[in-house]
C-alpha cells in the first residue's frame, strides 16, 4: 500500500520496526489518552512494547495519519490478524482529537481488513471512551458488545 490522502489526512503504512513514529504518537499523547488506550497508567513505552507496536508484517498492518504544517504523526491505527477475526486498536495525539483523524484511520483500516478477506474486528475499550464507542459503531456492519471487569469488548462485523 502507498500513501493515500483521504479528508485532509495523509495515511501512510507504518514501516516494520518504524519504533521512531510509534514513540513520537506516544508522546503526544495526554496522561488520560495513554490510560484509555492500555487500560491504566502507561507513562512510557519500554523497549519490547515499541518493538510489538511497530511490528508490521502478513498478520500486522499499522496505519498513520498526518496532517498538513505537522510533521508529526498526529494519530495510529493498528491491526493484528488472526484468520478472518482481527484486533484492531487507535491512537490519536491529544490535539488532534475531535477532528475526525480517528475516523479516517478507522474506515480505512477496515477497508484494508475487508480485502484482506478479515470479517471481524475486536476492540478492548477501556472505562467510558465514548468518542471511541461512537467511532466503532459507526465502521461495524454489526456490533456485539461484552464487559469484561472495567472493559469493553466490541466484536465488528464487517458485512460487505
Amino acid at each position: 500500500m502507498h500513501a493515500r490522502y483521504v479528508d485532509g489526512i495523509t495515511i501512510r503504512p507504518l514501516r516494520d520496526g518504524d519504533t521512531d513514529t510509534v514513540a513520537t504518537l506516544f508522546a503526544r499523547l495526554g496522561s488520560r489518552s495513554r490510560e484509555r488506550r492500555f487500560c491504566g497508567a502507561k507513562p512510557r513505552l519500554g523497549e519490547a512494547e515499541l518493538a510489538a507496536l511497530s511490528r508490521v508484517d502478513a498478520e500486522h498492518h499499522v496505519l498513520v495519519a498526518y496532517v498538513e504544517r505537522d510533521p508529526r504523526p498526529a494519530g495510529i491505527a493498528r491491526l493484528a490478524s488472526d484468520g478472518r477475526s482481527a484486533e484492531i486498536a487507535f491512537e490519536v495525539a491529544d490535539e488532534h482529537q475531535g477532528r475526525g483523524i480517528g475516523s479516517v484511520l478507522a474506515r480505512e483500516l477496515a477497508a484494508d481488513a475487508r480485502a484482506a478477506g478479515i470479517t471481524e474486528l475486536v476492540a478492548t475499550v477501556c472505562g467510558d471512551n465514548a468518542a471511541v464507542v461512537s467511532l466503532l459503531r459507526r465502521v461495524a456492519g454489526s456490533l456485539h458488545v461484552t464487559w469484561q471487569g472495567g472493559e469493553r469488548e466490541f466484536v465488528l462485523g464487517l458485512e460487505r
